[in-house]
């Protein structure tokens, strides 16, 4: 078998979050989550991806290295990273470092996404500049590769510049943790396949996500490049996002589903309406994206169906649900997870097209 069909002969499933706010106390909602890590990583999951966002009911884990750290000291196997670290945010010294001690204490279990950040208001509250933030991007990568298996940053760019750092800590994965990178935009979908990124994308249809990934398959196959970031994986993930919930009965799960997404919805929507701006209309509706399975909800066997019609029209090779979104309740959460782990999860295969 070659390394193109194997693209789509693996099936693995991840778990992706936001942390969102949801009017318990944050040492609550961290608890909760760490519960919830702890069952995944006795069920099968291979990875757990963070968002990092700021100033957002969004997220109440704006550090998404001071979590991982506690869940790498509550899991022995589920791999853990950002989805992602927005570099352009950070010191990289001080982020150089971070990444480091988090491959360590997880005892290699670091999958690293790296970004530049989508979110203009995000970004100005940092000072950074979005139209630039690409060059930021790339010089941080190229000055992190380096350093990842020299032990010494030495830089000279238009935004950073350094000279015999010498660096004490190197990543427990050798030369480095796997890289990721999500994006939904397929004008960056030639890029990650020639570096052989591991990706995810959400929110788009499945005739959508088969656009995407049809392209990356093409270009990974005809232009990847033997010395690219990512090059150390051998079989890059391809992987769906989707908001998910099961219970007992349709009505069930769609009332409940459909309450917890307009909580979800306003903390996405936050600092877009705040700042007057109506960028996130399109994904106000509920009822619509439902039926066009951008959400996936149901019973058991209705999930298992949609799911895997989704494995299949789109080609992905990993699955990832999000279990705790809006203001479910941690009972809710870890009901559904259930469901998904002992009826749905075993069923699903790798996808035929």
């Amino acid at each position: 078998m070659s390394q193109a069909t194997t693209l789509n002969h693996t099936l693995d499933f991840g778990l992706f979050d936001w942390i969102e706010w949801d009017k318990s106390p944050p040492n609550e909602i961290f608890e909760n989550r760490l519960k919830m890590l702890e069952y995944a990583d006795q069920s099968g999951f291979y990875s757990y991806h963070l968002a990092e966002h700021h100033t957002t009911p969004l997220s109440v884990s704006p550090s998404p290295a001071v979590f991982l750290a506690a869940a790498a000291q509550r899991t022995s196997k589920l791999r853990l990273g950002p989805l992602v670290f927005l570099l352009p945010f950070y010191n990289p010294i001080r982020l150089f470092h971070e990444i480091c001690m988090l491959d360590n204490l997880s005892n290699g279990r670091l999958d690293l996404g790296v970004g530049r950040g989508v979110s203009p208001i995000e970004a100005e509250e940092f000072g950074v500049d979005l139209d630039i933030s690409w060059d930021m991007f790339n010089e941080q990568m190229d000055m992190f590769t380096k350093g990842f298996t020299t032990g010494m940053l030495n830089h000279r760019g238009q935004h950073y510049n350094y000279e015999d750092i010498e660096l004490w800590i190197k990543p427990h994965q050798k030369p480095y943790p796997p890289l990721w990178y999500a994006s939904n935009n397929i004008e960056t979908v030639p890029w990650m396949a020639r570096h052989g990124f591991n990706t995810c994308t959400v929110f788009a249809d499945n005739s959508g996500v088969k656009a995407h990934y049809d392209l990356y398959r093409r270009v990974w196959k005809s232009e990847r490049m033997s010395d690219g970031l990512n090059s150390h994986v051998t079989v890059p993930k391809l992987g769906l996002v989707r908001h998910m919930y099961i219970a007992d009965n349709d009505e069930q799960a769609r009332l409940e589903a459909k309450a917890a997404y307009q909580t979800w919805f306003h903390n996405i929507d936050y600092l877009w309406a705040k700042n007057g701006l109506d960028r996130l209309g399109a994904m106000r509706d509920f009822d619509a994206l439902e039926a066009r399975d951008v959400i996936i909800v149901g019973t058991p066997s209705n999930v298992e169906e949609r799911v895997q019609r989704a494995i299949d029209e789109t080609g992905i090779n990993y699955f990832c649900p999000i279990f705790a979104w809006g203001d479910l309740t941690p009972d809710q959460v870890m009901r559904s997870m259930g469901l998904f782990i002992d009826k749905v999860m075993p069923n699903l295969r790798p996808g035929s097209s």
